[in-house]
């Protein structure tokens, strides 16, 4: 068999998101760990009533997530402390994660009481509303889910898209904004030119590489949920973006990655499929 790496796009895109469910921020290089992106999901908020992790999949609850912005103060370095994230509140106002006050004016911001927290509750979970669309696995109900262990993630580590992806969706639904910050992924890869199509989906469980040093084992197609069709900045409200998802790819767009080795990555780095 031949050892021979394929040529499948270059990296186009790297977003990092310190608080989950807040909007993240876009970076040029991150450093890539088991965990995933340095500093990506690193916190959250926890539903103090509950001890559910907050997540906009549950909208009717915390409906003014995606008013809050999340930013390092300074790029997180490996092997050492996370330096404070910046939260912008949807008033404009700017705190620091290690501010005085910091979880009283997220609670007033939001109407219920949260920590702001890097401690992974043991047994995290978190509640999704599914709408009344077809190909999910719920409609119209409102589920608990369980997250992986000692995370603050959905799925994986790592979230990979490909613009070829995002092509196929707004050529079934042109008038759909089917933009990248809608999926939230941390990579988001150009194919190559000849590439049409869910390109991702054929990269199950495959490895990739990922420029020089990053190796990334491709675990399952990532399934989406509520909040691709939530208003966000610019973006409108639109459920026919999740509804066009389900009928064109059974709800998946991207896919999960698990991490085989660690390094840097870099916006231009080219992505290679390994045999």
């Amino acid at each position: 068999m031949s050892d021979v790496q394929t040529a499948v796009g270059s990296v186009v895109a790297l977003w990092r998101y310190p608080v989950k469910s807040m909007m993240g921020e876009e970076i040029n290089a991150a450093t890539v760990t088991e965990r995933g992106l340095l500093g990506d999901r690193a916190y959250a908020l926890v539903d103090r009533q509950t001890g559910k992790v907050v997540s906009a999949k549950n909208p009717k609850k915390w409906p003014g997530l995606f008013d809050f912005r999340a930013r390092f103060a300074q790029p997180p370095r490996p092997e050492a402390p996370l330096p404070a994230v910046q939260i912008t509140l949807p008033d404009g106002t700017v705190l620091t994660s290690d501010a005085e006050g910091l979880e009283a004016a997220l609670s007033q911001a939001l109407g219920r009481q949260v920590a702001f927290q890097s401690a992974v509750p043991e047994n995290p979970t978190l509640e999704e509303y599914w709408p009344d669309i077809e190909q999910l696995d719920h409609r119209d109900e409102l589920t608990d889910e369980a997250m992986p262990a000692g995370s603050f993630f959905d799925g994986a580590a790592v979230h990979l898209l490909t613009t070829a992806t995002l092509d196929e969706l707004r050529a079934a639904y042109p008038n759909g904004r089917f933009e990248v910050r809608r999926f939230r992924p941390n990579i988001v890869v150009r194919p190559e030119a000849e590439a049409t199509g869910f390109v991702e989906n054929a990269w199950v469980g495959r490895t990739l590489a990922v420029g020089p040093e990053v190796r990334l084992r491709v675990v399952k197609p990532c399934p989406r949920c509520v909040m691709t069709t939530l208003a966000q900045s610019d973006l409108p409200a639109d459920t026919e973006i999740l509804r066009t998802a389900a009928l064109q790819n059974q709800a998946n767009v991207g896919v999960y990655a698990s991490v085989i080795q660690g390094g840097a990555v870099r916006r231009g780095d080219a992505v290679r499929l390994e045999p």
